[in-house]
């Protein structure tokens, strides 16, 4: 790892941040031998931040298979026919 003097660091710095998020972190050293660690912070990001999908669908089409989702009489059995049985409650 570098350590790069106050000087080098101001004429530098873009090329000092590139490799920090390259290599970590950079050390920048004053003439009074204080020595500063630049290191990139990590992301925010949430890992659920995914792009979308145009499935070319409307509002309304949306809404219908939530509903249908949520519908238990409207749901599918692994047979294709529709389920009549009562949705069972999970123990609390």
């Amino acid at each position: 790892m570098n350590v790069y003097t106050y000087s080098q660091a101001r004429q530098k710095l873009a090329a000092l941040l590139e490799q920090a998020a390259r290599e970590g972190e950079v050390r920048i050293k004053r003439k009074d031998g204080l020595v500063f660690v630049i290191r990139p912070q990590p992301r925010a990001d949430s890992p659920l931040e995914v792009p979308g999908m145009d499935l070319g669908l409307t509002a309304e089409e949306i809404v219908q298979f939530v509903q249908e989702g949520r519908d238990p009489s409207r749901r599918a059995c692994p047979t294709g026919r529709r389920s009549r049985a009562k949705p069972r409650r999970l123990p609390a």
